[in-house]
């Protein structure tokens, strides 16, 4: 299974691709951090990341995106700036066919050191040991997107085997799941009312 793990930010947005085995062994493929600035206008900064993320997507061509899920903080603005990155990283996976998984930190943690609360140093020193690096990915965002993608394929096991006509069981039941919940929302959807 090939992952692309994504820790999302405005100003530093890790990026980091890994194949899988069936026995869990994780081999890097790619790793990199995309940067905007904060002189360019929000829309420049997001145009910024979208592209990179389409290079990277188009480049390795991975069997699930795995992004960090955003969670609450004390400062609106950078919550604010990681909830746009997402959207714009979801996007992309999508109009390509490519599966989305969402994680939370303490999820990504817990998978890669066996610890929901390990500090960065230590997800990074797993991280290197777990891909086989001679040095630890830096900067920790990039580190961070390793690890997403290392625990996603972990969490997923070998549901990502493709099928002879090379959709994923993953990508099926994604738009297994998609379709059922469009037919349940529009079920629970009350048609237009007219005065």
């Amino acid at each position: 299974m090939r992952v692309l793990g994504v820790d999302p930010g405005l100003t530093r947005c890790g990026l980091g691709v890994v194949d899988v085995a069936a026995n869990r062994t994780a081999t890097l493929v790619g790793v990199g951090v995309v940067g905007s600035s904060h002189e360019l206008t929000l829309d420049a900064r997001l145009l910024v990341i979208a592209e990179a993320i389409d290079q990277w997507l188009d480049a390795f061509k991975p069997d699930v995106l795995a992004i960090e899920r955003v969670f609450a903080q004390t400062n609106l603005s950078t919550v604010m700036g990681v909830a746009q990155v997402s959207g714009v990283v979801m996007v992309a996976a999508a109009r390509r066919g490519i599966p989305v998984a969402m994680h939370t930190p303490s999820e990504v943690k817990a998978a890669v050191t066996g610890n929901g609360r390990a500090d960065k140093e230590h997800v990074t020193a797993m991280v290197t040991r777990l891909l086989r690096l001679s040095e630890p990915p830096r900067p920790a965002d990039a580190a961070d997107a390793l690890a997403l993608a290392i625990a996603h394929a972990w969490r997923s096991g070998n549901s990502f085997s493709k099928d002879p006509q090379g959709t994923t069981a993953a990508q099926k039941l994604w738009r297994e799941a998609e379709t059922k919940s469009k037919v349940k929302k529009n079920k629970e959807k009350p048609g237009p009312k007219w005065n």
